[in-house]
């Protein structure tokens, strides 16, 4: 069946390697996943496909809590769907926004290995996420690396078995190797940027990204010491002295926290990391902090300076971006594709208050959520699918969903017409809706709801008050 009629690696995600049984659970879980949660029902919706909310919630624990669905299987529609649509979507590059977001269970009890997050009774897990976006317009296209943190590891779609936990920044260059190798099995894969806010500011690890041929752009802070020309200065002195010489120019206009009309400025400049990197790693055997300076060779990195302005000139914000990209990527593009890096804020609202209510799920082992994390990471490739669809069906068949959510769309010039939670709505009524009209004839139904309740339908050959 395909779902919403577009291409089937995409629409009609299947399992690899694991019997029929599963592949046809995988694709009911799916389906559930197709619909937006409510806080207090944030559990399975029963469809037609699955029968009663108590046979889809029995079916979804054997099925997220059984050893041969693990997570490179689950991952599998994922990342064939990827490789098949960035070449489609992408032009020259697919950035790769990498972000972690806490997923907080203080009140779950019955999860089992939750992790201390910000404080001592904050607990939960950290779930980090890479995510490819096009350098083309900015759409998001699907996950390429999902992980779990937890007490007892770390749930990695990378492999079968947790991995051990460690510094977060350490975590990231495992993952960018294995972006690496999945995109390279696609014949017209693009070299992946990785996009990641000031939590990547570490000079050890862009020497270490940089060493390995992998293009970073990272957020960094005002504090940093460079050397830019012949003198060693703060990174924001460095983004003053540009502004001082007039170096800045118009790049485009951004809509910035919901105002449209804002005007984005550049300017670039090269800059040399010489300091030593710093570590701070807890000793496993003592548990006492042990803290190092590692020196490395000097690094050579572009500043871009990003600046958003209002109509009178005021600064609304400004990025101090370092990047190891070449220079036939210009500092307009490079500013536009962090802008873009938003975009895995917007997925992460999506599991969690605008979408799938993940903090709500009652998974109680981290594996058990990470496998349902990926069922809903699928569910939402789909949607981005037809979000990004320019054709007319799709057009027809985003205003069918934007309609069935009932969602009030803010209308404007330069506005979409829908968003990604109004699609997720809008598809959690239509196919279930139309699972049910296989089981039952339109008609009867017209027949049982006016027979039992008179007066609900009205006939479409009566007119409307008024009309005579």
């Amino acid at each position: 069946m395909d779902v919403i009629g577009m291409d089937r690696r995409c629409a009609v995600p299947t399992l690899q390697g694991v019997d029929t049984r599963l592949c046809r659970r995988y694709s009911d879980l799916f389906l559930t996943h197709l619909s937006v949660a409510q806080k207090v029902a944030a559990g399975f919706h029963a469809n037609p496909a699955l029968g009663t909310s108590l046979a889809a919630t029995q079916a979804a624990w054997r099925f997220f809590n059984n050893d041969a669905v693990t997570l490179p299987v689950l991952a599998g529609p994922l990342l064939e769907c990827a490789r098949h649509q960035i070449p489609l979507a992408s032009d020259g590059w697919v950035l790769v926004a990498m972000d972690w977001s806490n997923l907080r269970f203080n009140s779950h009890h019955s999860k089992a290995h939750r992790k201390e997050l910000t404080r001592r009774n904050d607990l939960g897990y950290e779930l980090m996420t890479a995510l490819a976006i096009s350098d083309r317009d900015g759409a998001t296209i699907a996950p390429l690396c999902l992980e779990l943190v937890a007490d007892n590891g770390v749930h990695s779609i990378r492999c079968e078995k947790p991995l051990e936990s460690g510094s977060a920044l350490d975590g990231l260059r495992p993952v960018m190797d294995h972006i690496h190798g999945e995109l390279d099995k696609s014949p017209g894969s693009k070299p992946p940027v990785f996009i990641i806010d000031r939590e990547g500011d570490s000079v050890g690890h862009f020497r270490d990204w940089d060493l390995q041929g992998h293009h970073f752009l990272v957020r960094a802070d005002d504090e940093p010491r460079v050397l830019y020309g012949l003198k060693k200065m703060a990174l924001g002195k460095v983004a003053d002295s540009l502004k001082a010489a007039g170096a800045f120019t118009f790049a485009r206009v951004v809509d910035y926290k919901g105002r449209p009309g804002q005007q984005q400025f550049v300017a670039e400049a090269p800059v040399v990391l010489e300091r030593p990197a710093t570590t701070q790693r807890v000793d496993k055997e003592t548990g006492d902090t042990v803290k190092k300076r590692i020196a490395g060779p000097p690094l050579l990195l572009r500043l871009i300076v990003s600046e958003v302005r209002d109509d009178k000139g005021q600064v609304l914000a400004r990025w101090l971006l370092l990047t190891n990209l070449p220079t036939s990527v210009d500092a307009a593009t490079v500013a536009l594709w962090y802008y873009w890096r938003w975009r895995i804020e917007s997925y992460h609202k999506l599991l969690k208050g605008a979408g799938q209510q993940v903090e709500q799920w009652q998974q109680e082992t981290p594996e058990a959520l990470a496998r349902r994390l990926t069922v809903a990471a699928m569910a939402c490739v789909v949607v981005w699918t037809l979000a990004r669809d320019t054709s007319e069906p799709a057009t027809q068949l985003r205003d069918v969903l934007v309609q069935l959510s009932g969602r009030q769309i803010k209308r404007g010039k330069g506005r979409r017409t829908f968003t990604e939670p109004a699609l997720l709505a809008g598809l959690g009524i239509l196919v279930p809706m139309l699972l049910l009209l296989e089981q039952y004839d339109l008609q009867d139904l017209r027949d049982m709801t006016r027979a039992l309740l008179p007066g609900l339908l009205r006939k479409s050959a009566e007119p409307e008050r008024g009309d005579v």
